[in-house]
């Protein structure tokens, strides 16, 4: 269900502050595409999410940003 891995995604980026797309795709079992598809419904619905190319990117939350998710 597409809920509960945008839900899994904010709490995989919460528990690791900076991971690749293809990390995300492996750890929650579907491709790179859905992830960044994942990533835009996020950004949409308001959660600071993002991702940056290069050696040290990845996809991050804002720095600070918590949920109060468990």
């Amino acid at each position: 269900m597409r809920a509960d891995r945008l839900l899994a995604l904010i709490l995989a980026l919460q528990t690791k502050p900076r991971a690749t797309a293809a990390e995300l795709a492996h750890q929650l079992s579907v491709s790179e595409r859905t992830i960044y598809r994942d990533i835009d419904a996020l950004s949409i619905a308001g959660i600071p999410i993002h991702t940056q190319s290069g050696p040290n990117g990845g996809v991050f939350l804002e720095e600070g940003y918590r949920t109060s998710l468990t």
